[in-house]
């Protein structure tokens, strides 16, 4: 990070925009002669070389860049694309060099103004894990806690506005599609103060205070505890957790502890949304550790999200409307939130459609998540539309509730969690609605 200059940083970013739209106006205008079967060909072309140069610019660099390519790939789930390009946009979740361990010790002993010999009884050179922002290495303190500590990339911080700078490119790509300037900015926006969050250790210790006031209670959910006298704003000692990832709890995972884990991880998302409105909104399947019996840990609280309680009001009114089959209750919850700024027929029932396409396959009894193969495709179909419609838009505070909503759903439908959705549902969102008055 340290050695990537800020212009070359711009320079391979801007490259990337540059190509992406090159490609896709490129695209669009070959269809334009070809037949159907050659539209889709295309079409399935351009998935492909664009996910393969994403991954090629976007792989290499650490910081916003990388952090935005992950949020690419995890979306990918959930858009009409060949499988070749979403297995492409995938490995932006794993890769990462490691930073050299002496860079490493420098950083640490910087900060908390001591050798590492001083400050820890032991301190494992090779890191447990590379991210976009930061390495994490396993320790132990002299009083014999196992504890993870997380160093930011040296350079991250100073790189931010260059990474953004250059991806605001991308999103301006968007106008192309006709979305407005200001829906484009607000999500920018949006986006720059979830990032500049995370590169504050002190922002994510008192992050981690107010999840363990929301969820400390909770037997099905684990929130590492902090060491205060270790954390600076680029150095977190947290407890180590136990648990697997994702991957390797299902191999052998009974049913029993997939339902625990799946049932912990909507509670997750109901609480935090509805009853103490706040998020862990970075779903990064590697953010979570799941243990032999079903219990779930949290890692990484840089990133979230707090909600006025007016706002997740009208979105839970939203919620509830649609699930009761009321339209005019639903329009004006959507309107309430900034989410349509019109009154056509088309754009109502665009709205009306939308939340259909997800609510429908829950409506009737208890469900089994991630066994309908038809249910992405049908969100998918809806929203494809939606981009036709630019009086729908997509109010800043929706980017990571509807983020975390994604993530959390994908990880619950591979744990295959069965429940009355509807029924589960309706007292957060009452509560919510009751918080507004």
């Amino acid at each position: 990070m340290a050695n990537d200059s800020r212009f070359g940083r711009l320079a391979r970013l801007g490259g990337l925009t540059t190509k992406v739209t090159s490609g896709w106006i490129g695209q669009r205008v070959r269809s334009a002669f070809a037949d159907e079967e050659g539209r889709r060909k295309l079409e399935e072309r351009f998935h492909l070389e664009s996910a393969a140069q994403m991954v090629e610019t976007l792989g290499r660099l650490k910081g916003a860049a990388m952090k935005v390519g992950q949020s690419i790939s995890l979306a990918a789930q959930h858009l009409d694309l060949p499988e070749d390009a979403r297995a492409l946009l995938n490995k932006l979740q794993s890769q990462g060099e490691p930073v050299p361990f002496e860079r490493i010790r420098a950083t640490v002993e910087r900060e908390l103004e001591g050798t590492l010999e001083a400050k820890f009884k032991s301190f494992d050179p090779h890191p447990l894990g590379t991210a976009s922002l930061a390495q994490a290495h396993v320790a132990f303190l002299h009083d014999g806690s196992e504890v993870v500590v997380k160093v930011l990339h040296d350079g991250v911080d100073d790189a931010l506005d260059t990474d953004l700078m250059a991806l605001r490119g991308l999103l301006a790509t968007g106008r192309a599609l006709g979305r407005d300037k200001d829906e484009l900015e607000g999500v920018f926006a949006e986006v720059r103060e979830r990032l500049s969050e995370e590169l504050d250790y002190l922002h994510e210790a008192r992050n981690l205070h107010e999840f363990h006031r929301a969820f400390g209670a909770d037997p099905d959910l684990r929130i590492p505890r902090h060491h205060p006298a270790y954390c600076t704003e680029r150095v977190i000692v947290l407890d180590r957790l136990p648990g697997k990832p994702m991957t390797v709890f299902l191999q052998t995972a009974t049913p029993e502890a997939r339902q625990r884990a799946g049932l912990a991880l909507a509670r997750l998302f109901l609480d935090g949304a509805f009853r103490h409105r706040l998020l862990h909104a970075d779903p990064h399947p590697g953010n979570f550790l799941f243990e032999e019996d079903g219990r779930v840990g949290l890692l990484d609280f840089g990133c979230v999200k707090r909600f006025d309680r007016f706002w997740i009001g009208h979105y839970a009114r939203a919620v509830k409307a649609a699930l009761i089959g009321d339209r005019a209750m639903l329009f004006q919850a959507v309107r309430d939130l900034g989410a349509w700024r019109g009154e056509s027929e088309k754009g109502g029932d665009i709205i009306w459609d939308f939340c259909h396409s997800i609510i429908d396959p829950l409506q009737h009894g208890p469900h089994t998540l991630g066994t309908d193969d038809t249910a992405v495709e049908k969100v998918q179909a809806v929203v494809k539309r939606m981009w036709a419609v630019p009086e729908v838009v997509g109010p800043p505070d929706i980017v990571f509730l509807h983020r975390t909503l994604g993530g959390l759903y994908t990880m619950a439908s591979q744990l295959k969690v069965t429940e009355d959705w509807p029924k589960m549902v309706m007292p957060y969102v009452d509560h919510a609605i009751s918080e507004m008055r």
